[in-house]
């Protein structure tokens, strides 16, 4: 009798190992899943800040060779230096200049009033689409330049100054030119 208990304690005994040594090695199995989920999603979020740090590097250098290149524009005999980020807002200028004139050209011929763009008061405003990155008084200067073109293609019904594609106005490219000088140096 006491043999078989021996036996019986040495089988329980070798069960409860392979039970343990079971739920050990499934442990094992789900540790190594979870860490390589874990290693997934280390290299997922890796990828991702060296894609972010890399366009925030592309952005820099854009930024840098932005700021590099200087413009001047001539105002009256005068010249005034600038960057690309001015000079594309004095271009706004003029451009808005001319669509707003356009509009209150041909508004003034409708209500048939005298030709008079300086009785507008966007006009005498000239701070339409301003932003505060360039003098005002340069902003207001190159909006006014372009309203008097838009206002005189406005009110003649014809497009001297500009062009209309597809219901855009722009002003000519040339008459923008001979407006702003701009020169890159």
């Amino acid at each position: 009798m006491r043999l078989f208990n021996l036996k019986s304690l040495i089988g329980v005994s070798a069960l409860g190992l392979a039970l343990f040594a079971g739920v050990s090695d499934a442990s094992a199995q789900s540790w190594g899943r979870n860490n390589q989920q874990a290693v997934k999603q280390y290299q997922k979020a890796e990828k991702q800040r060296l894609k972010l740090e890399q366009e925030r590097l592309r952005l820099e250098r854009q930024r840098l060779h932005t700021a590099q290149v200087r413009y001047r524009v001539n105002r009256n005999g005068s010249w005034y230096n600038t960057d690309q980020r001015g000079a594309n807002l004095l271009r706004q200028a003029v451009q808005e200049g001319y669509r707003q004139g356009l509009q209150a050209g041909r508004s003034d011929r409708n209500r048939r009033a005298g030709l008079n763009w300086g009785g507008s008061s966007i006009y005498r405003s000239g701070s339409y689409g301003y932003q505060s990155y360039v003098e005002r008084s340069q902003y207001q200067y190159y909006f006014r330049q372009g309203f008097e073109r838009g206002y005189q293609d406005g009110y003649n019904s014809r497009y001297q100054y500009g062009t209309n594609n597809n219901g855009v106005a722009n002003i000519l490219g040339s008459i923008l030119g001979s407006i702003l000088n701009v020169q890159r140096y």
